[in-house]
């Protein structure tokens, strides 16, 4: 009734009325009028659908580019991480934060670091788990929501945490622990450390638009990349509530190094396919 009201007086507008704008709103209400009656209704399965299998994978590979910086930075902060300590221990304490380390350290023993490990009880592990990913889940969070200063901060986060994991791998590869230590954290570290450089990757989207936004104003080259960012954020949340499942379970039933590296190598091969190689058209689109 609404609708056909909306056409009545549009025609009538139309043959007596000399205002534009008021043509010209009634023409748009009348539009949207029409679309919301007649146009394609989706319902919230089709969505929650089209969101898996086009909106996230195609978000994803859009912010290519960045995902390789973001991934290349993670990677330099670990060799950067790595050689610090290496040369001097001291640079540990300066890198881990307190929590993180928790007693773990360049002079901590080879078999305290292994028990830490494998130990499916220990309520240390547990606790050093639990302020990893809620660790991790800020650094996503962070470097997403700070992309808006030019990247810079993003690139920088992206960076110290590569840090940080580098340090990490030191003090064990130092004990003989290194791939030890690398099977523990590959059960849902490939998962959680791919979603926290797609984080990065979506505010360096943000932030590189900002900082060059062509023929756009600032504001509308914000806004066009935020809805790419936006999308591969929603979907990496979903990665990281993956993540912590991972953890939970993996870390006491898993002892196995050759198993935590399938997992871990398996999770990956997973997500690259899902995201690179599987791509599923939605109705409709060409």
């Amino acid at each position: 009734l609404l609708y056909r009201s909306a056409l009545s007086s549009l025609s009538v507008a139309r043959a007596t009325s000399l205002d534009s704008a008021l043509i010209a709103y009634l023409e748009s209400l009348s539009l949207r009028g029409y679309f919301y009656l007649y146009g394609a209704r989706r319902g919230l399965r089709q969505r929650v659908g089209d969101f898996f299998l086009h909106d996230w994978p195609g978000a994803i590979r859009d912010l290519w580019r960045e995902t390789l910086v973001s991934v290349a930075l993670m990677f330099v902060g670990i060799g950067a991480g790595a050689w610090l300590v290496a040369s001097d221990k001291g640079w540990f304490d300066a890198i881990i934060p307190s929590g993180l380390a928790a007693g773990r350290g360049p002079d901590a023993s080879a078999e305290l670091l292994r028990r830490m490990l494998y130990d499916g009880d220990n309520g240390f592990l547990s606790g050093f788990a639990a302020y990893l990913f809620t660790h991790n889940v800020q650094v996503a969070i962070l470097a997403f929501a700070l992309g808006f200063a030019f990247a810079a901060p993003t690139v920088l986060l992206m960076l110290f945490n590569g840090c940080m994991l580098g340090a990490l791998f030191q003090v064990y590869w130092a004990k003989g622990l290194g791939m030890e230590l690398g099977g523990w954290l590959a059960i849902h570290g490939t998962t959680e450390l791919f979603a926290i450089a797609l984080a990065g990757a979506a505010g360096m989207r943000i932030g590189t638009r900002i900082a060059f936004p062509g023929e756009l104003t600032r504001m509308a080259a914000a806004a066009h990349a935020g809805q790419v960012a936006a999308t591969a954020m929603v979907g990496v949340s979903v990665m990281l509530l993956f993540a912590g499942l991972l953890e939970g379970i993996g870390r006491q039933t898993i002892t196995s190094d050759v198993t935590r590296y399938a997992i871990g190598g398996g999770m990956l091969a997973l997500w690259i396919a899902y995201f690179y190689l599987f791509q599923v058209v939605r109705n409709g689109d060409r």
